[in-house]
């Protein structure tokens, strides 16, 4: 297993930009990184989706943990393996939120990931962040 992780800090509510953040259906409509999502069910664990980042294969998701406002896991299958993303948000008291997302890519097609996926995904994550803030202001 190797993982690797990419934290900004972001301007707005953080009941707000949890809300754009764990609404699956619309992610398409902000985030640079997907192209299409759903989700089959309630935002919670144990919740299946299904997500077509750009540049990558689409596929299932199972969301696997949830602490509402604060945090949520999710886990995607991967030849010989998982990919399991962990994404956090602190509201730092003065009008902003620590926005972070964790990358654990377990089994032996990590190094085939690391080689062809990881540096594009970790140059979007920083878009991703940066577009959360602008849709949860959008919205408020």
């Amino acid at each position: 297993m190797y993982s690797f992780t990419e934290t900004a800090v972001i301007t707005g509510d953080i009941d707000r930009i949890w809300a754009v953040a764990t609404d699956v259906a619309r992610w398409s409509e902000w985030d640079p990184h997907e192209e299409k999502s759903r989700i089959d069910g309630e935002f919670a664990a144990g919740t299946k989706g299904w997500v077509k980042p750009k540049g990558a294969p689409a596929g299932p998701f199972t969301i696997v943990a949830v602490e509402p406002g604060r945090s949520w896991t999710s886990e995607a299958g991967i030849p010989f393996g998982k990919l399991r993303g962990h994404r956090t948000y602190e509201a730092l008291g003065d009008g902003t939120v620590r926005v972070a997302e964790n990358v654990e890519v377990h089994g032996l097609f990590g190094p085939v990931f690391k080689l062809i996926w990881e540096k594009a995904m970790r140059a979007d994550m920083p878009l991703t962040f940066a577009a959360l803030e602008q849709e949860a202001l959008r919205r408020g």
